[in-house]
């Protein structure tokens, strides 16, 4: 595992009451979303890209081309921060200052893992599953050209090392006098109706994966 010993433990400094330290909160919030933002430190200037990602048990997958020059970095075990976030609502408040917004965010930080051989082939796999469950068995296997251009890597959670925030309310009460229109503008993601590329076989039927994700639409939460 990474060593992080160096490393002090995370805490939120603003709106703590926001904050918890259960894993299962942090659990929840990396499994709802698919993208995150990997910070680190390149040749002393700031580094920052979102990246597909994965988490399986104690730890965050994440992939891309062995041609990045960033990603050998991190991957040769630069100190890097993991960020996820989500709004869910606009919070509608009797004047733009008290307005805000629900979100749930997580960030964790560690060092990176260069996965290899059987591990990097599962990892991958792991990450196709999570974007399109269902997918890797509608077609044809990773080629090992294509896993040699591929640079896997995994991200350990450990304790201390992660913060995880939600905000889920309305607004203050106003304290002054107003007729403005006060509440919530919830926020989700959904998917469309899948749209079949020009060059796809004319009689190639939407796929198991690719139906099952479009019919997928959860509402996210919205407060009573």
């Amino acid at each position: 595992m990474s060593d992080l010993t160096t490393f002090p433990p995370q805490r939120v400094g603003r709106h703590p009451e926001r904050a918890s330290s259960e894993r299962d909160a942090l659990d929840a919030v990396l499994d709802a979303s698919l993208v995150g933002t990997l910070s680190t430190v390149v040749d002393g200037r700031p580094w920052v890209v979102p990246m597909l990602y994965a988490r399986v048990g104690d730890r965050i997958l994440v992939h891309g081309s062995t041609g990045a020059g960033a990603l050998r970095a991190v991957a040769a075990g630069s100190p890097v921060a993991l960020c996820v976030a989500l709004i869910d609502g606009l919070v509608v408040a009797h004047t733009t200052f008290e307005s805000s917004a629900n979100y749930r965010s997580a960030v964790v930080s560690g060092r990176l893992e260069p996965l290899t051989g059987a591990e990097q082939e599962a990892a991958l796999d792991h990450l196709s599953e999570r974007i399109l469950p269902g997918r890797t068995d509608e077609v044809r296997p990773t080629t090992k050209k294509e896993r040699s251009a591929t640079l896997a890597m995994a991200l350990p959670i450990v304790d201390g090392q992660w913060t995880v925030k939600v905000r889920d309310d309305w607004s203050s009460v106003p304290e002054e006098e107003s007729d403005a229109w006060v509440g919530v503008v919830p926020i989700r993601t959904v998917f469309d109706p899948p749209q079949t590329a020009p060059f796809s076989p004319p009689d190639a039927p939407v796929p198991a994966s690719v139906r099952a994700l479009a019919e997928r639409n959860v509402p996210s939460p919205v407060r009573p």
